[in-house]
């Protein structure tokens, strides 16, 4: 079981490696594309209905697959993807690889958290994330190496990457045979892989569920929104040159790092939802900093909001087990998924045009009023769960 542990931590670094690299690429790639800066949004959008269509379907996969199986299928097309966009002649090609290399994150995403959340404890699943964390911070950092402005130069980062994905693929198939014994001999593994099917209505009915995707999306669109737009609100209100952002959004990243490592040791003792409370208090105060008229200090904001965000999403995943019950959990994890997602990129693309066509000043004080909501919301989900459990 350790072992497979080990390669699960390994194949989210490979998760997180594509998260982050678009956005700090994407002041150079739009010149070389002959595209505005506000396409970005169509990029977003479009990535995130794939990854988030295939997150609403990875129960069935899941179930008829296997956990390893779909893994390892889905890293191979991530890879595929990611060289791809680094072979792209125009925007056009580089959407399609791109849909290609989602359809494979997003299944990857389910499988893991589901896993993670009905055999481990909550530190397992912090931990996972921080891992998560290490792609994507690593990955900003590899493709400051190449934004030297010559047209181009970003290919090179996306080829990097797309030999790490190929060589964490081989290292998931050398295991494929360990992982399969070990998921024929957990009975909560053969519960999710071949338990009965539910309804859409049936899971959707659940008191709390709705709410508790909408928290997820509420923080995924504060994440996605830095992670896309951080670099070109550094560019364009702050005056940094392109690798400069992206050594700056590379420390927000690192800061969400931070932030589950800690959550991890946290989790023996806080619960999901003090963590979560915690979390969103911590972002809060680094969104006030980011926003003040400091220069460089109040871009450090951004670490504080990384340390925030760290618990967030894994805390509200790992959650949906005890909230909702097992029997639910591979199915409700991918709407989870999913609604974060079609929530989250929605944000982004509208962000994206609005910040373009006005000013990425907006940006602090977008996510002031994301950050309200998501306490809100949160508080509102625990309570109809509660009050759902005292009535029964």
């Amino acid at each position: 079981m350790i072992g497979i542990l080990v390669v699960i931590y390994i194949v989210f670094i490979s998760l997180g490696l594509p998260d982050s690299v678009f956005g700090v690429s994407w002041p150079v790639l739009h010149i070389d594309f002959g595209v505005p800066e506000s396409s970005g949004s169509l990029y977003s959008i479009i990535t995130g209905v794939c990854s988030g269509g295939v997150a609403f379907v990875a129960g069935k996969l899941l179930r008829k697959f296997g956990t390893a199986n779909v893994t390892f299928f889905s890293i191979l097309l991530t890879a595929l993807g990611l060289i791809g966009i680094s072979l792209s002649p125009n925007i056009i090609v580089m959407m399609i690889c791109a849909i290609i290399m989602c359809y494979g994150q997003g299944a990857i995403d389910t499988g893991l958290n589901n896993y993670i959340s009905l055999h481990y404890k909550a530190r397992h699943m912090s931990w996972l994330h921080c891992f998560w964390g290490i792609g994507v911070t690593t990955s900003p950092l590899i493709m400051s190496l190449f934004l030297n402005g010559e047209s181009g130069s970003w290919r090179n980062g996306y080829r990097i990457l797309a030999l790490i994905q190929f060589a964490i693929a081989i290292l998931v198939a050398f295991s494929l045979k360990k992982w399969k014994d070990t998921e024929r001999n957990s009975k909560s593994e053969s519960v999710e892989e071949k338990g009965e099917k539910h309804s859409l209505k049936d899971i959707l009915k659940l008191n709390g569920a709705l709410t508790s995707i909408l928290s997820q999306g509420l923080y995924c669109s504060m994440e996605f929104l830095i992670g896309t737009w951080g670099a070109s609100f550094l560019v364009n209100t702050h005056d940094y040159s392109p690798d400069t952002a992206a050594r700056w959004i590379s420390l927000y990243f690192a800061g969400i790092v931070v932030g589950r490592f800690i959550s991890g040791f946290a989790s023996i003792k806080a619960s999901d939802n003090t963590l979560i409370r915690g979390g969103i208090i911590t972002a809060f105060f680094g969104i006030i900093l980011l926003a003040l008229p400091l220069g460089s200090i109040s871009v450090a904001g951004l670490l504080l909001i990384g340390v925030g965000f760290g618990p967030i999403f894994p805390s509200i995943l790992h959650s949906v087990p005890e909230r909702f019950g097992t029997k639910y959990s591979a199915d409700l994890t991918g709407f989870h998924m999913g609604g974060a997602y079609a929530i989250g990129f929605a944000v982004q693309l509208i962000f994206g045009y609005i910040a373009t066509a006005t000013t990425f000043k907006i940006t602090p004080f977008v996510l002031f009023g994301f950050i309200i909501l998501l306490f809100t919301v949160n508080e509102f989900t625990i309570k109809t769960i509660k009050k759902s459990r005292l009535s029964k």
